[in-house]
């Protein structure tokens, strides 16, 4: 593949992570098919279009930076197990500073959870992810693939921020903030069950990811 190939890819990839979730596109979208059938679908399009994106990164033209040593590769395996914990215990929970959260009616910010360290959970998790993956990937194609994708995370923690604002209303979204930042950081879970079904996901996700690496990216992780 070209650079040219790589660079179109990487173009379509925000397109499709930046247009569906505009106000008047969402809209229209969650009005066909719902608002659970839009996360589905974005999820599983933003999902094809990063695998697509890495897979482009692994054919374009070999320029390397720096060698990849063993310890790197120890390094991202224990920091994936932190990333995928951290989903672990934000995705489908009440959050509502960021994208994803689910039934954010019911959010108590006197209990936040993971959102009681940061509002962005998943944002933080991709910004991990990616800076992990810098380590051992040092030709230039991944390397301008994840600083790119970490550094989009990074930034999009502001944007989400005066978007929610928006939406909530300042005053609001300020309280919230104030009150979520006055509770305790780590409290007893409302569910203990819940709380080690969510660890044994993390778990469970990572075992994943070491076993699908070598399928869906062609590259062995150990």
């Amino acid at each position: 593949m070209s650079w040219l190939g790589f660079f179109l890819i990487f173009a379509l990839f925000f397109a499709t992570h930046s247009i569906p979730v505009r106000p008047g596109v969402k809209s229209r979208i969650v009005h066909h098919i719902g608002a659970s059938g839009f996360v589905i679908g974005y999820s599983i399009l933003s999902t094809a279009m990063l695998v697509l994106l890495i897979w482009s990164a692994g054919k374009a033209p070999y320029v390397q930076l720096w060698p990849q040593m063993v310890w790197q590769r120890h390094l991202v395996h224990l920091g994936m197990l932190g990333v995928c914990l951290i989903l672990a215990f934000a995705i489908g929970r009440p959050n509502p500073f960021s994208f994803g959260g689910a039934r954010n009616g019911e959010f108590d910010p006197q209990r936040p959870g993971i959102v009681g360290f940061t509002r962005h959970p998943l944002l933080v998790a991709l910004a991990l992810w990616a800076g992990l993956h810098l380590l051992p990937n040092g030709d230039l194609a991944h390397v301008i693939l994840f600083a790119v994708l970490g550094g989009f995370a990074v930034a999009g923690r502001a944007l989400i921020d005066r978007r929610k604002k928006r939406e909530m209303g300042e005053p609001a979204w300020e309280d919230l903030r104030r009150k979520t930042a006055q509770a305790p950081r780590i409290s007893r879970p409302a569910s203990a069950k819940g709380a080690a079904i969510r660890f044994a996901l993390g778990i469970g996700a990572f075992a994943t990811l070491l076993w699908l690496h070598p399928l869906v990216i062609g590259v062995s992780a150990l």
